[in-house]
C-alpha cells in the first residue's frame, strides 16, 4: 500500500454532523468515506454523482429578476390578484 497522506479541509458543521451520523450507521468512518470518493474519482476520471447549480441562479433568470426588480422600482411592475385554491 502506498504511504498515506493527511489532507486538511473545512466544512460546515452541520454538513459534517450529518456525514458522521451517516457514516456511523454505515459502519464507515469518515477518512473511509472520502477515501472511497477519492478512488473512485480516480478511477473513473469523474465525480461520482450529478453535480448541477439550482437554475434559480442562473444567468438568465439573474436577468430576469434584475429586470423584474427595475420595473418594481420605477412603478412599472404590475400584478394579478387571484383566488387562493383552498381544499
Amino acid at each position: 500500500m502506498a504511504q498515506a497522506v493527511n489532507v486538511n479541509f473545512k466544512l460546515d458543521a452541520d454538513v459534517k454532523k450529518s456525514m458522521e451520523q451517516v457514516c456511523s450507521e454505515l459502519g464507515l468512518s469518515m477518512s473511509a468515506a472520502f477515501t472511497i470518493f477519492a478512488r473512485k474519482v480516480g478511477r473513473e476520471k469523474r465525480i461520482p454523482f450529478d453535480v448541477s447549480v439550482d437554475p434559480f441562479y442562473s444567468e438568465g433568470n439573474i436577468r430576469y429578476l434584475e429586470r423584474k426588480m427595475a420595473d418594481y422600482k420605477e412603478g412599472q411592475l404590475n400584478f394579478a390578484e387571484h383566488e387562493l385554491i383552498e381544499e
